[in-house]
């Protein structure tokens, strides 16, 4: 009888692979979850730079809305209490009511003592505050109004930069002098 014997060092499965191709396997096992990671750092660098992380949300909310019953028919103005309870300031953009023909947000002017209303972009609420719509401050005008009574109430839009629309009602009051 006659034995083979192997002295060549190979295993029945084929050569045994050389430290070249144990360190290419190794990298290639490794680099999948450096890719993972390294896409992961670069998503949460650009979500920073935008300056949204960490940052709390504004907390709007509205009361008080009240519309003046119009003197005439050329103008009047409606108002309303709006408080911020974030840690994050918000900005009220405009105001639309299918209702009001044309509703725009407006600032109170003092010239030579003489104060009138002018129309402004937009009014900012910052964090942990209230603001307050008055006929001396800021409100919102309404040119060419529509027919009101007193206790009619007129759903209006506000708009806000970060917290988005928010719909309120506004009562019909008497004006005031």
């Amino acid at each position: 009888m006659s034995t083979t014997s192997t002295t060549s060092g190979a295993s029945p499965e084929g050569p045994a692979p050389s430290w070249r191709s144990r360190a290419i396997g190794a990298l290639r096992t490794a680099l999948v979850p450096v890719l993972a990671c390294t896409a992961a750092l670069l998503l949460l660098t650009a979500y920073t730079t935008t300056g949204a992380a960490g940052e709390p949300p504004a907390r709007i909310s509205v009361s008080n809305g009240r519309i003046f019953v119009p003197l005439n028919n050329a103008s009047t103005a409606a108002f309303f209490d709006i408080k911020n309870t974030g840690a994050a300031g918000d900005t009220l953009e405009s105001v639309s009511s299918p209702s009001l023909r044309i509703a725009m947000l407006g600032r109170n002017v003092s010239k030579n003592g003489v104060g009138r209303m002018e129309p402004t972009e937009s009014l900012t609420i910052p964090a942990r505050s209230e603001v307050r719509m008055t006929p001396f401050t800021v409100d919102v005008m309404v040119l060419d109004p529509p027919q009101l009574s007193v206790g009619n109430k007129i759903r209006v839009d506000l708009w806000f930069r970060t917290s988005g629309q928010m719909t309120v009602d506004a009562v019909a009051v008497p004006a005031q002098s």
